[in-house]
């Protein structure tokens, strides 16, 4: 039976729960409690609640599956998503070297209270005119730096930014609502490593106007070495999300229009979805 986290949102109160099958049961505690704790306890504290797992569901709205952590994000893991950035860039050879390296691209991405959930808004800047979706399998690392669960994430980026300058990445990537993860975490116990297949969906007006899919399996790097690369001189103690890179790209004559909606979805993990507003 499948298992699940979720964070709701019950009128003026946050809580966690898990989903088990069809079934409901609040955990009565945090994220970040969780991600301290070494990862057997942990299940143990998940296991316990999936089995009473009868009850509706605690809350009335999805929120993004963070508290407490902060978003990281690795790029170029995909020979799509090194060509993108080429394409995109007068200085190509920046992501031949990264994407070849024993060292990986790794960049903050999001605060928790930045990040939006299943059902909401993402945004593009209103000074970019050329902006994707990026769908990813998003790793939920205990503070140990073990793999807990896993996620979907959307890491919205303007190309045309970042494009004119490798050094504005930040202003590409972080702003608000520029991260989307969910609809839950699914517990790394509870599913197989991977591959993940990851599928990415963009409506306008009705009509798809754009559809590809991709699979973890296409990576350059492992999960396991990404999330040590992570944590070489950093500490999460209450645990962090790390998005792994994308390998589903759209061709230059595509960008993302306020209107748009967007599906990511994964037969393991489920599926994120997220209309489009302009933002600044």
């Amino acid at each position: 039976m499948s298992i699940s986290l979720y964070r709701l949102r019950d009128g003026d109160k946050t809580r966690w729960a898990v989903r088990s099958g069809d079934g409901w049961h609040e955990l009565g505690g945090t994220l970040a409690g969780l991600l301290a704790l070494p990862l057997e306890q942990a299940r143990a504290v998940v296991e316990t609640a999936a089995r009473d797992a009868v009850g509706a569901m605690p809350g009335d709205e999805v929120l993004a599956p963070v508290d407490e952590q902060e978003v990281w994000a690795a790029g170029v893991t995909y020979r799509r998503s090194r060509d993108g950035r080429k394409e995109e860039s007068g200085h190509g050879s920046l992501y031949d070297d990264v994407y070849d390296s024993d060292r990986p691209e790794l960049f903050f991405k999001s605060s928790p209270w930045r990040a939006v959930g299943d059902g909401d808004a993402v945004a593009i800047r209103g000074d970019s005119g050329w902006d994707v979706p990026e769908a990813e399998a998003g790793l939920v690392l205990n503070s140990a730096g073990e793999i807990f669960g896993y996620t979907l994430g959307n890491d919205m980026s303007s190309r045309s930014i970042e494009g004119e300058n490798p050094l504005y990445l930040p202003q590409a990537k972080i702003y608000d609502r520029s991260c989307a993860l969910g609809p839950g975490i699914v517990p790394s116990w509870a599913v197989a490593p991977g591959p993940f297949e990851i599928s990415l969906r963009v409506r306008r007006d009705g009509d798809e106007v754009y559809a590809a899919t991709t699979t973890t399996a296409a990576m350059a790097r492992g999960f396991d070495d990404l999330a040590a690369w992570l944590f070489r001189a950093l500490t999460f103690p209450t645990g962090v999300v790390l998005l792994t890179g994308t390998g589903v790209v759209p061709d230059a004559d595509f960008t993302t229009r306020p209107g748009d909606t967007i599906e990511i979805a994964s037969p393991a993990l489920g599926t994120l979805t997220n209309r489009v507003v302009a933002l600044g």
